[in-house]
């Protein structure tokens, strides 16, 4: 199995290397490299269909994972197009790094771009066992791992609407968004996001070998919690938002939804 699941990682990574280098031509033209960001999200599409075209397993085994897999994708990079990350105005963390970046933007941002596709490749161990396995439970975990998915795709939804909602308010201009989630936590859409991961490695472990997926969901907690997630964010709020944004941190939670501290 592990042959067939390396074999599945590998054809993951060719696809979505094609797909970043196209995308990576696009930026070339637009001078927006937010693109990157949404052919992160949508190559999980591209790489569920692969699986499926290439599946040595049941049907039953691997299309309710990959139905939440596509769903999720779908939602997410269809959020990024409507924030503009693709046709609006580059967003503040590529502008700093072509700034820093100078005459060496476009080789660096080549790599950034074809990183993100490794990227996903390495994720997509996260659903792959269940393309080219059957599971041995009862159907328990599968069931348990896809309502937590689910969860985590509404969750995230829910959180972002409520944010872009506030945002279209000019009297919010400034200011701190601390309605519906974001009351509970600075960060829901990220909490909802790790739970979609968890709800992968759940469904995973139903299956021999499906311990692979908790590497997916553990990535994604480190990458979010550590480095381009709560790290950047946080400190692009403090520079945007000052002494406002320092009480919110005082108050609200950072990460899982929770009352806020007096």
């Amino acid at each position: 199995m592990i042959g067939a699941v390396l074999a599945r990682l590998g054809e993951a990574w060719l696809l979505c290397a094609a797909i970043q280098l196209v995308l990576w031509l696009v930026q070339e033209r637009t001078r927006n490299a937010g693109i990157v960001d949404v052919g992160w999200a949508a190559s999980f599409t591209a790489v569920a269909g692969l699986f499926g075209l290439t599946a040595s397993a049941s049907r039953g085994s691997y299309l309710p994972i990959g139905i939440v897999v596509v769903l999720w994708s779908t939602r997410l990079s269809s959020h990024l197009v409507a924030r503009g990350a693709a046709t609006g105005p580059e967003e503040g963390r590529y502008v700093a790094l072509r700034q820093r970046w100078a005459l060496r933007a476009s080789k660096r941002f080549l790599a950034f771009f074809q990183a993100q596709a490794a990227l996903v490749a390495v994720l997509a161990s996260a659903f792959v066992v269940p393309f080219v396995a059957e599971p041995w439970d009862g159907g328990a975990l599968r069931v348990l791992g896809v309502l937590l998915a689910l969860t985590g795709v509404a969750g995230e939804a829910i959180a972002d609407a409520q944010l872009a909602r506030w945002k279209q308010d000019p009297v919010h201009r400034g200011k701190v968004c601390d309605t519906g989630l974001w009351n509970y936590s600075r960060h829901p859409n990220y909490f909802f996001e790790w739970c979609v991961w968890l709800g992968f490695a759940m469904y995973g472990l139903a299956y021999h070998g499906g311990w692979i997926a908790l590497g997916g969901q553990a990535l994604i907690f480190a990458t979010l919690w550590k480095v381009t997630g709560i790290p950047a964010t946080e400190a692009q709020a403090v520079r945007s938002k000052g002494e406002a944004y320092r009480q919110y941190q005082a108050s609200t939670s950072v990460f899982v939804p929770w009352p806020k501290r007096r």
